[in-house]
């Protein structure tokens, strides 16, 4: 697992910085109101061509779906435990209020909203794993395991552990400050490679414990406090949402830079012509008269800007129409993104599975023993 690790925060950093090169040769800067990502297919193309933003685009979207699809459809497996509300309804619900979030709070509110869901998650993990503990759920490195059985988990630990669909839009959200981004992806990834590392050492305790390879997590639920089950059922859901939220912002600023250059592209641009606000003869002196070239061009480029702007401003519907022509790509790609899941989940039984099978790997004897919850 920890060579794993390892592999995955080499593969985010040069994501990470792949990403901040391009920003600064676009002139990306963090003051901007809006986030703009450059996603991970503009970051295949730039580097490996149209073919390879073609297949990073097509493998990109195929694994987005499925891990949509296996949240989606968890969510309401596990709500349908704690409050008996129809699975098909309450992953709909569960979705659609996190895509709410997503959409009308903004990157900041989702940010807040993802640390406190983060934090309660490691607090019940610490619970769990007290309790385990004191069922006698501790190997440390003593445990019994069969290492001709590693090749097999492995895709299993890289679902667990990547992160990488999130990196475009980490990078706008710390706006291409290369220091904090190293920071954050190293010690974001080390938390669950921690939490992890402990849960294998209680698994391994608990079913040598049992004298049989068994699920940790069913063999805590059948002891006598009820109160296991209902702490697991409740980390399963608060590790679905920050995963939900992991995967859906990503794949919303993916759809969103899309549809932005899909847009640019379609529209017919203009050249706007400043020569007309000063006198010819001012702007056309070369090395002697007024003011030095540069300061002419400085002063040209100046007004250009200005005309962009208020003329932007000018062009900007009102009312109804202005909020709909503000808004019409967020909310297209977020159609996009939520519609095939919430459709998918409602109507495949067990989606769950197979998304989770599709995902990670055709092992499907590792899959059935490490990913049910």
């Amino acid at each position: 697992m920890i060579v794993c690790w390892g592999f995955l925060l080499v593969e985010a950093l040069l994501l990470v910085e792949i990403n901040v090169g391009l920003r600064r040769m676009r002139g990306k800067n963090e003051d901007e109101s809006e986030l703009e990502v450059i996603s991970i297919r503009t970051m295949a193309q730039e580097t490996l061509g149209d073919w390879g933003g073609a297949l990073a685009t097509i493998t990109y979207v195929f694994l987005g779906y499925t891990s949509m699809i296996a949240y989606s459809s968890k969510s309401g497996e596990i709500l349908f435990h704690l409050v008996n509300l129809p699975e098909s309804v309450s992953s709909c619900l569960f979705t659609t209020i996190f895509t709410m979030l997503i959409s009308v709070g903004g990157t900041r509110a989702t940010d807040q909203v993802n640390q406190w869901l983060t934090a309660s998650m490691i607090g019940l993990l610490l619970a769990i794993e007290v309790i385990a503990v004191a069922f006698g759920g501790w190997s440390g490195l003593e445990g019994s395991g069969d290492w001709g059985k590693v090749p097999a988990t492995i895709p299993v630990m890289i679902f667990a552990l990547v992160y990488h669909d999130l990196a475009p839009v980490l990078c706008a959200y710390l706006g291409g400050d290369l220091k904090r981004l190293r920071a954050s992806v190293l010690l974001g990834s080390i938390v669950p490679l921690l939490a992890l590392l402990v849960w294998d050492a209680i698994a391994l305790g608990l079913s040598a414990q049992a004298g049989q390879v068994v699920d940790p997590v069913e063999l805590l639920m059948s002891e006598r406090w009820s109160g296991v089950s209902y702490l697991v059922e409740v980390f399963s859901l608060l590790a679905v949402a920050t995963s939900l939220i992991g995967t859906l912002l990503g794949f919303l600023e993916f759809f969103k830079e899309q549809l932005k250059n899909f847009s640019r592209d379609s529209k017919p641009t203009r050249t706007l012509q400043v020569n007309v606000f000063l006198p010819p003869r001012f702007l056309t002196l070369p090395h002697s008269g007024y003011l030095p070239a540069q300061v002419l061009l400085s002063i040209k480029s100046s007004l250009i800007r200005s005309v962009e702007q208020n003329a932007k401003i000018l062009q900007e519907p009102i009312g109804m129409g202005g909020w709909w022509a503000r808004n019409k790509i967020s909310f297209t790609a977020m159609a996009m993104a939520v519609a095939p899941t919430l459709v998918v989940s409602t109507i495949v039984p067990d989606a769950f599975s197979a998304a989770t099978d599709i995902a990670v790997s055709p092992c499907k004897d590792a899959k059935q023993r490490h990913t049910r919850n």
